[in-house]
């Protein structure tokens, strides 16, 4: 079976579920692929709307703890906590494994309005959801056995069922304001969070690292996925979002806490950031000025108060900060 990530398009944006899977629209014809290994009852039922007779379906009556997932793609849909006994002749759930893993869309077949609902990521028919279901939410996802397939809790999910293998890397480069903001358009980049790291104390107030001489810089953690963008093209972005050049300070803000900073999570890390930062020192890109980043074995981070997450959008303020993927990158 083709891997998720190698058979999505370079000029797709990835999608990224709270679950931490990748959810990117599958191109039809990789979707056409996959949908060769169904038998014809699954074939029917995911790639053309069919319906199985009520009361047929192998997982029905299924009791065992797990998780049912898309039978092309292997997305995980729903789980058996939020299975129930619906008596309508379907396998059941109130609720999904993931709200950004089954996308609905108006049906307006058989002469009547209904709500369908998809795999998010391969868009295969699974069934339809109605509103005549037990609380806590008060639906009833009415799917179609065939559609489904079943991962037993306690055994090994298959590859395509997995969530993100994620990897994390930090960065300092000024008011972390600006630089959580860039990260987080990174193609790739699942997350980006602000918070404080490298000083010598144990959880900082921001007031404390701005006016305490604690050695704290602003930090950002990102969370990216490796099959999408590598370790190398974030520190291009990294480069390219500020100037390495200034001492304990970025623009107009001064103090240690502004430094430039990479912080590796391990050797293989700390390797690649310094021979990048000597690969620029070489190229002279910075007018003959010095590049003062520090690069060093990452600390604890501390998250930053919850003000200061996404503080670009929930405010609409700017910094300093430049847009690293509006140009092509540092070489």
């Amino acid at each position: 079976m083709p891997s998720v990530a190698s058979t999505t398009v370079d000029s797709v944006h990835p999608r990224y579920s709270k679950s931490g899977y990748d959810v990117t629209p599958l191109p039809r014809g990789v979707v056409a692929e996959l949908a060769k290994k169904l038998d014809p009852e699954a074939f029917k039922i995911t790639q053309s709307a069919g319906t199985e007779r009520p009361f047929c379906g192998t997982l029905l009556d299924n009791k065992k703890d797990g998780v049912y997932c898309c039978v092309v793609c292997g997305l995980p849909l729903y789980t058996s906590v939020h299975k129930f006994n619906s008596g309508t002749g379907w396998p059941s759930f109130f609720s999904t494994f993931d709200p950004d893993h089954v996308a609905a869309r108006e049906d307006r077949a058989h002469g009547m309005t209904r709500t369908e609902i998809n795999c998010a990521r391969c868009s295969s028919h699974l069934g339809h959801v109605f509103d005549d279901g037990p609380a806590p939410s008060g639906q009833r996802h009415c799917l179609n056995s065939a559609s489904l397939t079943f991962a037993e809790s306690g055994k090994p999910l298959p590859p395509e069922s997995r969530p993100v293998e994620t990897r994390t890397a930090y960065f300092a480069a000024g008011c972390f304001w600006g630089v959580e903001h860039w990260f987080q358009k990174g193609v790739g980049v699942l997350d980006a969070a602000s918070g404080y790291m490298q000083g010598r104390i144990d959880n900082p107030t921001y007031t404390q690292v701005c006016d305490a001489n604690t050695g704290h810089v602003e930090a950002v953690k990102v969370v990216y996925d490796p099959k999408r963008i590598s370790y190398r093209r974030l520190l291009e972005a990294f480069f390219d979002m500020h100037d390495p050049t200034q001492l304990n300070r970025q623009g107009p803000d001064y103090g240690e806490q502004y430094r430039s900073g990479i912080y590796c999570v391990d050797e293989a890390q700390l390797a690649e950031a310094k021979a990048f930062v000597a690969e620029l020192s070489a190229k002279n890109l910075f007018g003959g000025k010095r590049v003062v980043t520090e690069v060093e074995l990452a600390k604890t981070f501390y998250p930053a108060e919850d003000y200061h997450q996404d503080y670009v959008v929930k405010t609409g303020r700017a910094c300093h900060v430049k847009n690293p993927w509006a140009a092509p990158a540092l070489r």
